[in-house]
């Protein structure tokens, strides 16, 4: 009896395995994305070289591409309103663009010129509120912006005022858009590097609630730690990353949490497909289906993380969304690619 949960979890594996996955390159371009929204049955996304674009997934011949600056800047985050997309360019001076939805006009509404400024992830948590956090500067304060989204003419941008401070050569990586993240109450920011963090606030009011708590993620050096968060609900959530580095390491890089981040329990050590760049839970599956991917390979997990399949040794590629619940695109060096899941 003892063997018989062994043996089914190798079946199922097997099966698993042997699925047949669809996938179609619906973009190419000389483009690096690490952004994606979906929004109209359409990913968009922003990236190198000031570009901003969609292209449908019902008619990829259905596609538009702006540059939303001159210069050439890198833009490693992008997210939505019901009316609006926003983006932040990496690197100082940092532009906030606000892009219209319907007529894709474009308008900087705020300009961060301080040296440090580097914009990890923009998340919008509501359809008037949303956040963004960037790498600390020179004494190492957290830097977090609060952006109400009020009427046109009208834009509130709230530094963090805290005291609270990052560790000496504690930071985050614009990875993917997705070192933070939102359910309920909660806003969660995950940091790597020399310490690797999540740090917890309210939403409405992170100036007023917030809690830290350490993570037994692989961390010390600048290029290890979390990259990639995702939340079910306000208990559980699940944490990806490794080393840049060295990709093909798979220590302490993987971990869940069931009590809203206070705590994390390290998964698959070992016995993983190594470093990761972004993770998103499946639509509809409360958490138990999972998909993360790096630059070297895309893995799902179908038990909370504990266990992990290697479904594509696609490489090049960074960051993921899911469209519903059996299709998903994802983006990186010089593509987009949408797959379509039969389990």
């Amino acid at each position: 009896m003892k063997k018989l949960p062994l043996l089914l979890f190798c079946v199922l594996t097997s099966l698993l395995s042997a699925q047949k996955l669809e996938m179609q390159t619906v973009l190419k371009d000389k483009i690096s994305i690490r952004a994606l929204q979906i929004w109209n049955g359409k990913v968009w996304y922003s990236g190198t070289d000031s570009k901003f674009g969609y292209v449908s997934l019902k008619d990829t011949a259905d596609q538009k591409q702006i540059k939303l600056s001159p210069d050439k800047l890198q833009f490693r985050t992008l997210a939505q309103s019901k009316t609006y997309f926003f983006a932040i360019n990496i690197e100082s001076p940092a532009y906030f663009f606000k892009i219209n939805k319907r007529n894709l006009k474009f308008e900087t509404v705020f300009k961060d010129t301080v040296k440090t400024a580097f914009y990890d992830a923009l998340f919008v948590v509501e359809n008037r509120l949303a956040y963004a956090f960037s790498d600390p500067d020179t004494n190492n304060q957290f830097k977090l912006l609060k952006i109400r989204l009020f009427a046109e003419s009208s834009w509130g941008f709230e530094d963090f005022k805290s005291k609270l401070l990052l560790t000496e050569g504690e930071a985050a990586f614009a990875a993917s858009n997705t070192n933070i993240s939102s359910k309920g109450d909660y806003l969660w920011i995950a940091t790597g590097g020399m310490k690797s963090r999540i740090f917890r606030f309210n939403k409405n009011h992170p100036e007023a609630s917030y809690e830290i708590f350490e993570t037994p993620f692989i961390q010390g050096t600048s290029s290890q730690g979390i990259y990639s968060i995702d939340f079910y609900d306000e208990n559980f959530g699940i944490a990806v990353g490794g080393d840049y580095t060295k990709q093909a390491e798979n220590i302490n890089n993987i971990a869940t949490t069931h009590d809203g981040g206070e705590t994390w329990k390290i998964q698959a050590s070992g016995r993983n497909g190594g470093y990761k760049t972004c993770v998103k839970i499946r639509p509809g599956s409360k958490g138990k289906e999972i998909i993360a991917v790096g630059d070297q390979n895309i893995e799902f997990s179908n038990d909370f993380g504990k266990t992990w399949t290697k479904i594509s040794e696609e490489k090049g590629l960074y960051v993921c969304e899911w469209m519903n619940r059996n299709t998903l695109v994802f983006a990186g060096k010089d593509r987009i690619i949408k797959m379509n899941l039969k389990f």
